[in-house]
């Protein structure tokens, strides 16, 4: 008994100086897990310190592997730490790690989003402490470290964890002594966030903006400068395209959910530095099994489910036989589209690599493909023609030899045009024309019927600039493919009128001669002949409407005057009776 007393007082007193070592000293997690087993007091200072150590490189490590690819695998692992006792070490990392790679500033933020849904002294303390960051960088004119702080508050702005006053405000100091730096970085500012403001305080970029226009007139910035702020301007025409508030890969909080920190940059902001070391707590264990409740909470477990698991079953064999069944119940769906990339892959090697269009159709429908998937064929083949530098007709002829073979390939092609066209303000304009090009080549073929046209409306406010130059495109491909006799009989055809009432407007004579006059000016006036008689006639018939008008106008006076003039008849002819 002695003896066994004396083991066990030794080996607690080792490890004790194995805990006292442990601070700031890498352990290797195998020793350090077998160091939090040795300890029986759960509640004593020394398991504390091994946890805490245990959370910071956890913490550490999780941020750290973090980029757009796995963050939804990583914040699952991150929300099963103790984030409340841990969000000094939490918010420490973070700012570190952008700090080395500000790359990925909209990857940190969107986690950081994630961590401010459930935990916003997560969040509002992350922010308190870039906003410090930035401040000592600015008046210690520390650039790169300026550069960073700017870069990860524009991104938590976009993110709604930080609101976009803070923007405007950070603008405004930049801007109002302006030099050299602080208008590159006001600039690089502008360029990561300026989507979001445009949205949400168009008066307050105009401002910025207006400010900008002032620093260029004004020339006191040296040339390169003056190149960024009219790159910018130039972006901002564009509507920040390619500068998207938010990748769609890292939209992960839904807009109900946002929570968005008012903070100035005058407020005097307490950072809360002693969250970054260990401190005994009093009340270890109930906040670990507080916090564990909350996790399970966070992540969906059911507590009812492991306590099943836990539970021991009266006969093995029945367990046997229940795994079993579940086994052959269990239907794993691949959540990385692994399947979906391989095929669009295929699809494309096929295309790009056949000799004509023959071969490629042929290849092309020997892949089995699950139902439903049809139109991912459509899509890459539509994808492949608006890459090329011109019109290919290969493509064309393969799309005409897929809708001839099969019905659904020629119904999916349909919700491509439709697709297509509802999103043709966004296309650039060489894959304008290509993708024009090939849909007036199903149309001329007869491969698409002309019916899909009915989604086309030709008027002056349902169209913009892209849209009539895909019109103008489409229609003279047509013209070239059938000619204008031909053209002209299918699009005067009795049954179809209801289809092209809407590219063929009558409803308006505004409209009308807006359509008459777009076809006259691309050289196909040819296909409105109807539409001028038919403005003719209703011009005619508002012109005999106002005759009539003006004959009954004339009518009804000419009545009067007549009615006037027998009444005075009448009185003379009492006066002179009268006298008589």
């Amino acid at each position: 008994m002695a003896s066994s007393k004396q083991d066990r007082d030794r080996k607690e007193a080792n490890t004790g100086k194995n805990l006292a070592r442990s601070g700031g000293v890498y352990v290797p997690p195998f020793k350090l897990s077998r160091m939090m087993r040795d300890v029986e007091d759960k509640s004593s200072p020394e398991y504390q310190r091994l946890t805490w150590d245990a959370l910071r490189k956890s913490i550490n490590g999780l941020v750290n592997k973090v980029n757009a690819t796995n963050i939804r695998n990583i914040i699952p692992e991150l929300f099963a730490e103790n984030l409340i006792r841990g969000r000094g070490l939490f918010c420490r990392t973070c700012m570190k790690s952008q700090m080395a790679s500000p790359g990925f500033s909209d990857v940190f933020a969107a986690l950081a989003a994630v961590v401010n849904t459930k935990f916003p002294e997560v969040g509002e303390l992350l922010l308190k402490r870039i906003v410090l960051q930035l401040k000592r960088a600015y008046k210690r004119n520390d650039k790169p470290q300026l550069v960073a702080a700017a870069k990860f508050i524009a991104h938590l702005v976009n993110q709604q964890v930080a609101h976009e006053i803070i923007a405007l405000e950070l603008l405004d100091v930049l801007l109002e002594e302006p030099t050299d730096d602080s208008v590159e970085v006001a600039v690089g500012f502008v360029t990561e966030c300026g989507s979001l403001l445009e949205e949400l305080t168009p008066k307050g970029l105009r401002g910025v903006f207006k400010q900008f226009r002032g620093i260029l007139h004004e020339g006191g910035i040296e040339k390169r400068v003056q190149f960024l702020i009219e790159n910018l301007f130039a972006i901002r025409k564009a509507k920040f395209q390619g500068h998207p508030a938010v990748r769609l890969e890292l939209d992960l909080v839904e807009e109900e959910d946002q929570l968005a920190h008012e903070l100035s940059l005058k407020d005097d902001i307490d950072p809360e530095t002693c969250l970054d070391f260990f401190k005994v707590d009093a009340q270890f264990v109930e906040s670990e099994r507080r916090y564990e409740n909350l996790k399970r909470k966070i992540l969906g477990y059911d507590e009812s489910s492991d306590e099943e698991e836990v539970s021991d079953s009266p006969s093995g064999g029945e367990d046997d036989k229940d795994s079993d069944e579940d086994e052959k119940q269990m239907n794993i769906q691949d959540g990385t589209e692994a399947n979906l990339v391989n095929l669009r892959r295929r699809i494309y090697l096929i295309i790009m690599s056949s000799v004509d269009f023959e071969e490629a159709g042929h290849q092309l429908l020997q892949i089995k493909l699950e139902p439903g998937k049809e139109m991912e064929l459509c899509i890459m083949l539509l994808e492949c023609c608006s890459q090329e530098r011109t019109y290919l007709r290969y493509y064309g002829l393969l799309g005409q030899r897929l809708c001839m073979i099969n019905k659904i390939y020629q119904e999916n092609f349909e919700k491509c045009f439709v697709q297509q066209y509802s999103m043709i303000h966004r296309v650039e304009t060489n894959k304008l024309r290509n993708v024009a090009r090939f849909f007036a080549h199903l149309l001329g073929a007869d491969a698409l019927p002309l019916q899909v046209l009915a989604y086309v409306r030709l008027t002056e406010e349902d169209t913009t600039s892209s849209s009539r130059i895909f019109i103008k495109i489409l229609f003279q491909e047509l013209s070239e493919h059938l000619g204008i006799k031909l053209l002209n009989e299918r699009l005067s055809e009795p049954t179809m009128q209801d289809s092209f009432g809407s590219i063929f407007p009558r409803d308006n004579p505004k409209n009308t001669r807006f359509c008459i006059n777009f076809f006259t000016s691309i050289g196909l006036g040819g296909i409105t002949e109807n539409l001028r008689e038919y403005l003719k006639l209703t011009h005619m018939l508002v012109m005999q409407q106002r005759k009539r008008c003006l004959e009954f106008e004339g009518e009804s006076e000419s009545r009067l005057s007549s009615s006037e003039s027998e009444r005075d008849m009448e009185q003379r002819c009492n006066k002179r009776r009268k006298r008589y």
